[in-house]
């Protein structure tokens, strides 16, 4: 096949999703072109080695990669936000002529405003289109801290629900990476018959993971990626303060919005068990994990958090590693049906010290048998062939006009 990868997130960017669907289709045999914009995510600023012009094009091993402008930011600030979505989107319309000719686009639905140009392509020159939905539109946005004024709320909701509805329906297939997202897709519009669920895999591969340390020393509880407002770390560090006593140290590895008003928070509280450092390249997270007894994946208490494994879930467990989760739905109850670590309520102070004493109180023989299943479970659940697979069978079937891709 001839597929377009379209992504506003690429390769360097720490989001490796798009880039390894990219990478394993053209292993495969498939002709695979990239549409993405250049490089700012996480810090919103264009990386060293690159600097924004109208067109910039790299091969990237058998990859066309076309790189087109954008407003870049990744604060907190709705308007520019805004802007860097519908600029990508709009740019990426532009491109029509590297679009031409291919059988199938594969859209890496985040933000889902990636999704326009595949939209309009469709109706223009009849380009099928695949959506991969990672986070649910429009909740993920109404949920967020930039979205406080009610009435624009309401604007927004109706605005994209209203297309969204539509974009699902003209969609080839629709993919959800979590149960509960797939049958929330459905709901809300995206055919049955068309709407599957492939579970995102770890951007790691699977990797031996840490020896756990002796239960009379301290739990060494590590949370890597993005520290930002959803991932409420304020609780995290006021359930870890409070949890001090047991002997609970927690390590945050990472940058984000929200990373100053943490560190101020540690500050005001005198928090001693708590520390900070600065984000590793994926190829180093090998020296996190062999620190780590525990990794914590917290998100803050939203609906639309129920029905979406976070990517760093796989990346743990395919590391061995035990969880410590403040997430509701699909996660906890993965992690409470395979026994591979211990859950609490989101937001939920109290509810999170007690998970981290009931950690520190395991033994060591515990702890490795909980890292072995949570390396069992990444295998049966989460491995990245039978996800590329399994997308590679929905582009398939797509681009022969099939309605059937379950």
């Amino acid at each position: 096949m001839k597929i377009l990868v379209l992504s506003q997130y690429f390769t360097p960017e720490p989001v490796p999703i798009p880039a390894e669907v990219a990478e394993s289709l053209a292993e495969r045999g498939h002709e695979v072109r990239v549409l993405t914009g250049f490089p700012n995510y996480p810090s919103g600023r264009v990386i060293p080695g690159y600097r924004q012009r109208w067109r910039a094009q790299e091969q990237m091993g058998a990859l066309s990669v076309l790189r087109i402008p954008m407003f870049t930011d990744h604060s907190q600030n709705p308007v520019k936000r805004v802007a860097n979505y519908v600029s990508f989107a709009l740019s990426a319309v532009t491109a029509r002529r590297f679009a031409k000719g291919i059988d199938v686009v594969y859209v890496y639905a985040t933000p889902m405003t990636a999704a326009f140009p595949a939209w309009l392509w469709k109706a223009t020159f009849g380009a099928p289109f695949v959506l991969h939905v990672q986070d649910l539109w429009p909740d993920s946005v109404l949920g967020s801290s930039m979205m406080s004024d009610r009435l624009g709320a309401r604007i927004v909701d109706r605005l994209l629900s209203g297309w969204l509805r539509v974009l699902y329906r003209k969609a080839a297939a629709v993919i959800g990476i979590a149960p509960t997202m797939v049958s929330t897709l459905v709901e809300r519009g995206s055919p049955e018959a068309s709407t599957s669920l492939v579970y995102n895999w770890s951007g790691n591969g699977l990797s031996a993971g840490s020896r756990p340390a002796p239960a009379e020393e301290p739990l060494r509880v590590v949370y890597a990626g993005n520290v930002g407002e959803m991932q409420d770390l304020a609780t995290a560090i006021r359930a870890v303060h409070a949890a001090n006593d047991a002997g609970v140290r927690l390590e945050i590895v990472g940058d984000g919005v929200a990373r100053e008003s943490l560190r101020e928070l540690v500050r005001e509280l005198a928090v001693t068990n708590v520390v900070f450092q600065d984000p590793v390249p994926r190829e180093r997270m090998h020296e996190i994990h062999d620190r780590t007894d525990f990794a914590l994946v917290t998100l803050k208490d939203l609906p639309v958090f129920r029905g979406t494994i976070p990517s760093k879930f796989q990346g743990v467990l395919a590391a061995g590693l035990p969880v410590l989760t403040t997430v509701q739905g699909d996660v906890r109850e993965f992690v409470n049906a395979h026994d591979v670590g211990f859950t609490a309520e989101a937001e939920d102070v109290r509810s999170l010290e007690d998970a981290l004493r009931l950690a520190a109180a395991s033994s060591t023989t515990e702890r490795q048998e909980m890292a072995t299943r949570a390396a069992d479970a990444y295998q049966r659940h989460f491995a990245r062939e039978s996800g590329i697979d399994r997308i590679e069978r929905v582009l398939a079937d797509a681009a022969r006009g099939k309605d059937d891709h379950r």
